[in-house]
């Protein structure tokens, strides 16, 4: 009997979990923005606290339940020194992030992604598509470059292995 796209998932990120523990591979903080609380000068500032660990598996995160999350943002729990060269708005929201992991409980230096989300990895989800993840002709895919239609998609088995290759050097 055929697996279910559920079933391969579970398969395949197993056996993904196995070799980077196996290997003893370096896994990275899971965070959460905690908004700041109170009101008019008395707010707490944000902060990223922590959620858990994973592996960044390129565009995937997985944890080591086997809970599958797309990546989103990446930073390090540092605090910034005062810019004066560059003052884009995009360089000031990665200064904040990085404040923000400062003021968690990660240890200094400490990779922090945020911003992730949990994929549904049920049948249903994966035959709708779940984030990076989808069904063709019976094989769960990832879509890696969604910037390029029709490339940048591999099979889930392919994937992995190639992604936990490129951290336990196999």
């Amino acid at each position: 009997m055929d697996e279910t796209p559920s079933e391969q998932v579970r398969r395949l990120v197993a056996r993904s979990i196995e070799a980077l523990e196996a290997q003893n591979v370096h896994d990275e903080a899971l965070g959460v923005m905690r908004e700041p609380r109170g009101f008019s000068v008395f707010k707490t500032a944000p902060m990223i606290v922590p959620a858990g660990r994973a592996w960044r598996l390129g565009v995937l995160l997985v944890d080591r339940s086997g809970g599958v999350y797309e990546t989103g943002d990446v930073t390090r729990a540092i605090e910034p020194l005062r810019a004066v060269t560059n003052r884009s708005a995009e360089a000031e929201a990665r200064r904040d992030d990085r404040r923000a992991a400062a003021r968690g409980k990660f240890p200094e230096g400490e990779v922090v992604n945020h911003r992730y989300a949990p994929l549904a990895l049920d049948d249903e989800s994966l035959a709708a598509g779940s984030g990076p993840l989808e069904v063709r002709d019976g094989a769960v895919v990832v879509h890696w470059d969604r910037s390029s239609p029709g490339r940048g998609v591999s099979t889930l088995d392919r994937y992995l292995a190639d992604r936990v290759s490129v951290l336990t050097l196999d």
